[in-house]
């Protein structure tokens, strides 16, 4: 069973979602928080193996939880909430260590397989929302440290980069491409190196911003 935790402060999103999730018979819903601040005391207990977050809440908000779970490394891989309005605050929310997005309007089958993936350690930056995501990259250059030109990478790690930013974790990408997963973590840190990022969100947003992908 896959525990997520919902933070939301609408009950009825909360309710919504929470439905949704208990007809999936390998997500189990072990909590909520109706804002930041019972979402930072709550989380490192409930220890979910995903976190649903809204990133628009009272007293604290979204981007504020990730950015205090993230200083004390109790981070669970999570999910931003949000709507076609949030370019902006999805993009912080991913350098403050979302592991990517879901539209709030989400069927139940998006859900099911968007939490699998985070959980399998896999990500949601790829290119549904893009476009507009992708305007606001423009401006990422300079608080988003990395290399301005970076090394070619191989055809290989290009393909595997794809992958990435499809949400594929290493353990699919070694799947599709018939190689083991070590093979594949080599290639993904070399990627990251070349890059200059430091984890896979990151080097999917750069490839992005270099029209890589």
């Amino acid at each position: 069973m896959i525990r997520v935790c919902l933070v939301d402060d609408q009950t009825l999103v909360r309710q919504g979602v929470r439905n949704l999730l208990e007809l999936s018979e390998e997500i189990e819903v072990v909590g909520e928080a109706a804002d930041g601040e019972e979402a930072i005391r709550e989380i490192p207990g409930m220890n979910p193996d995903v976190v649903l977050l809204d990133m628009r809440m009272p007293i604290l908000s979204g981007l504020d939880v990730l950015k205090a779970l993230g200083e004390r490394e109790q981070l669970p891989p999570t999910i931003i909430l949000t709507t076609f309005d949030d370019d902006s605050i999805v993009l912080e929310g991913i350098r403050a260590g979302a592991k990517g997005y879901l539209l709030k309007d989400v069927s139940l089958e998006q859900l099911v397989t968007a939490i699998e993936t985070v959980a399998a350690g896999g990500t949601l930056v790829k290119p549904v929302v893009t476009e507009r995501l992708l305007k606001g990259l423009e401006g990422v250059r300079s608080k988003f440290p990395s290399l301005d030109r970076p090394d070619p990478l191989t055809e290989r790690e290009t393909e595997i980069l794809r992958l990435m930013a499809g949400g594929y974790s290493n353990k699919e990408v070694a799947n599709s491409l018939g190689v083991a997963e070590g093979t594949v973590k080599n290639h993904v840190s070399n990627i990251l190196s070349k890059l200059g990022v430091r984890d896979r969100t990151r080097a999917v947003l750069k490839a992005f911003e270099l029209g890589l992908v």
